[in-house]
């Protein structure tokens, strides 16, 4: 189809080049009519070009709708594809979710378990990579007051 559409786009550009040449070069027309037998009398030689030209114009429009309808329906069934395929996917999550749900030891939706382990805070490094800032520790207000601050412990 592609072949076609560029032949039929490629005649029409020729009949259009020639068409100009004629209307714009009397000689040129002459000369053509002439050469396929015409003769000299231009409304012959006009109808001919005006007969051509609707014959390219038809078929040029022939293919583009003929282009344009193959490319809806491949449109459409890509799109088709695509649908099946998100619905396959969607089942197959639901499936995975309904497996794992099963496989959870007295699991009741909406609730949340905690490993049985205590999770331990790891110290911090006492010292890191060349170049690293070391890591900063949360203090809280203590008795002792702080430096160059009014943090005189009430009592």
């Amino acid at each position: 189809m592609l072949f076609l559409k560029r032949l039929t786009t490629i005649l029409v550009m020729i009949y259009l080049l020639l068409a100009l040449l004629f209307i714009f070069s009397p000689a040129a027309r002459d000369t053509f009519a002439s050469s396929i037998g015409l003769g000299t009398e231009p409304s012959a030689f006009y109808y001919t070009l005006f007969v051509t030209g609707v014959v390219l114009l038809a078929a040029l429009l022939l293919v583009e709708n003929i282009d344009s309808v193959l490319l809806r329906r491949s449109v459409t069934q890509q799109e088709g594809k695509i649908n099946e395929l998100k619905a396959r996917l969607y089942d197959h999550q639901i499936e995975q979710r309904e497996r794992d749900f099963q496989q959870r030891p007295g699991t009741v939706p909406g609730t949340t378990t905690y490993p049985d382990t205590p999770l331990t805070p790891t110290p911090p490094a006492s010292t890191g990579p060349a170049g690293s800032i070391p890591r900063r520790t949360t203090v809280y207000p203590s008795d002792e007051p702080t430096p160059g601050t009014d943090n005189s412990p009430t009592r």
